[in-house]
């Protein structure tokens, strides 16, 4: 498999009628809860070696992770292989202990583990640390060495804060393309599809600090898309220092200063760079949107990186990643706006933060989008990846 031949399995797949993943799931695994489903472990001996540095991980279905993904390899060279599912591959936990099931079950994603040059010496030898998962719909969470999990991107964002309701793609196949032996990049080819669009996505992953994933994508409507998000981002803000106090936010009780994965948004064009606190505690969904003509970046960034603004041993949010977007050619980000989609919570466990670039022009079938873009982690800033001003950099207002 490659990138122009999945594009155009992506366009023969948008002009026939959409057909969902197969959701449907053994008993035992709809009526697992969350507990339940956690304690499903992917056993490492099962894992799929990609080169020396990297191996995949496969997780399982159940709980809310209902629709199948299909998963391949592809070798350096030759045919690509279907990954096959076996029961024996998971330790499946106390509730599902010694139960099996289909080999049509198949798989809910997969996450990619790398070893990096600077593991602590404590660690054994070649021991690879997970960096990149995806999961669920066109989801993915990405984290440099060092860093914890955070804010998650999307393949594409449609219908955000619309009426009628948010329609989510899913990624329903993924190709784990095989590197040369000492890599320290490697390939996913991925087929994402939704009642509204069809597309062939190529990311290139580069772990490190920061880590690097250069987005490749080819879009190919089946119905006009009047709000279509690119390059989307989701996190979660609950409170902050724009919290507690600020105009139009209520308070929380809670012991810790601060609760997000992310506390602004930036936005920058060749003129031009703005920063927007992130607020919670409105009593409706709040849409702003920033033109960008053309846009230079975006990103959803943790700026506070000190413990003492959060207390919390356990999420470490001030580890979270930021992560900035930058286009890389073409015209699909050359005119439009950066929308973003504050939607009010109480919950610290619900994404309530959406940014994505949206273009001036409705999508339409029959003309294919093509899109090229880099994502990049951030943590204290002033970054490499950000845009820096000629004169000064406004650190707090």
């Amino acid at each position: 498999m490659t990138f122009e031949t999945l594009s155009a399995q992506a366009e023969r797949l948008a002009a026939a009628p959409y057909a969902a993943p197969p959701s449907e799931l053994p008993p035992a695994l709809t009526g697992l809860d969350y507990d339940g489903y956690r304690s499903i472990v992917f056993r490492p001996s099962e894992g799929v070696p990609l080169g020396r540095h990297f191996s995949a991980q496969l997780f399982h279905r159940g709980f809310l992770q209902r629709k199948r993904v299909a998963l391949y390899l592809q070798p350096r060279s030759g045919p690509a292989r279907p990954i096959p599912y076996e029961s024996r591959m998971f330790d499946l936990g106390g509730r599902l202990a010694g139960q099996g099931f289909p080999a049509d079950l198949g798989f809910a994603g997969f996450r990619l583990h790398y070893a990096f040059p600077d593991t602590p010496a404590w660690r054994p030898k070649g021991f690879q640390e997970e960096f990149l998962v995806f999961l669920g719909a066109s989801y993915f969470r990405l984290r440099a060495a060092g860093q914890e999990y955070g804010l998650s991107a999307r393949g594409l964002a449609i219908g955000t804060g619309a009426p009628e309701g948010e329609e989510f793609p899913d990624f329903v196949a993924h190709w784990l393309c095989e590197p040369e032996p000492e890599a320290r990049s490697l390939t996913v080819l991925s087929l994402l599809d939704s009642p509204s669009v069809s597309g062939a996505y190529r990311f290139v992953i580069t772990p490190g600090d920061p880590a690097r994933i250069a987005v490749t994508a080819s879009l190919h409507p089946r119905t006009t898309i009047p709000r279509l998000g690119l390059a989307p981002l989701t996190s979660m803000f609950l409170y902050g220092q724009n919290g507690p106090g600020a105009r139009g936010a209520k308070p929380f009780d809670d012991f810790r200063p601060q609760v997000h994965d992310s506390n602004g948004l930036s936005v920058a064009t060749p003129g031009d760079r703005l920063w927007r606190p992130l607020v919670n505690g409105r009593r409706q969904p709040q849409i702003s949107a920033f033109a960008a003509k053309p846009l230079a970046g975006f990103g959803l960034l943790q700026r506070e990186r000190s413990f003492a603004a959060y207390l919390d041993v356990e999420a470490r949010q001030e580890a979270r990643p930021g992560l900035w977007v930058s286009p890389d050619r073409g015209d699909a980000f050359a005119e439009g706006a950066v929308q973003l989609y504050e939607i009010p919570s109480d919950e610290e466990y619900m994404d309530n933060i959406v940014a994505a670039f949206a273009p001036a022009d409705p999508v339409r079938p029959g003309t294919a989008l093509r899109l090229a873009y880099g994502l990049t982690t951030v943590g204290a800033e002033p970054a490499d990846a950000i845009p820096q001003p000629a004169l000064a950099r406004v650190t707090e207002t």
